[in-house]
């Protein structure tokens, strides 16, 4: 749930220089991507958007079109959908690791930002297709 902690107080806090350098970044491009602002959605997630879901075991709720999450170890992206069809996106954006649910990234620099802006389309336009999108800005 998206709340209305500041979300650069939330960066400015982070210890490593480089990944609040990245999460700046990441703010300036997800938001253009998105064309949302950055919200805090729960305590540690940097969301743009909102969409709602309901799985066929009924269970539902609300999460963001795209985010991320300055973790310690790293960077967590959500901005894949997981389907095989787009899997082809994965295999150029650079130096990674998959998660269940994102994309693990050290620093930015190791990524090709090219490809991971057309990561965040294809996510937006799958969820904004298959959900109810919630305006949330």
């Amino acid at each position: 749930m998206y709340t209305d902690e500041n979300v650069k107080a939330f960066i400015e806090q982070i210890d490593d220089v480089q990944k609040r350098q990245d999460s700046h970044h990441l703010i300036q491009l997800m938001e253009q991507v998105s064309g949302e602002k950055a919200r805090m959605f729960g305590t540690a997630i940097i969301g743009f958007g909102q969409y709602h879901y309901v799985y066929d075991s009924g269970h539902e709720g609300d999460a963001p079109l795209i985010g991320f999450s300055p973790r310690k170890a790293a960077i967590s992206l959500y901005v894949y959908t997981g389907r095989e069809q787009d899997a082809y996106l994965l295999e150029g954006l650079g130096k990674f690791k998959m998660g269940k649910a994102c994309i693990y990234v050290k620093k930015m620099s190791d990524l090709h930002e090219d490809i991971l802006v057309r990561l965040m389309k294809t996510t937006i336009d799958f969820l904004s297709k298959r959900y109810t999108r919630i305006l949330v800005s």
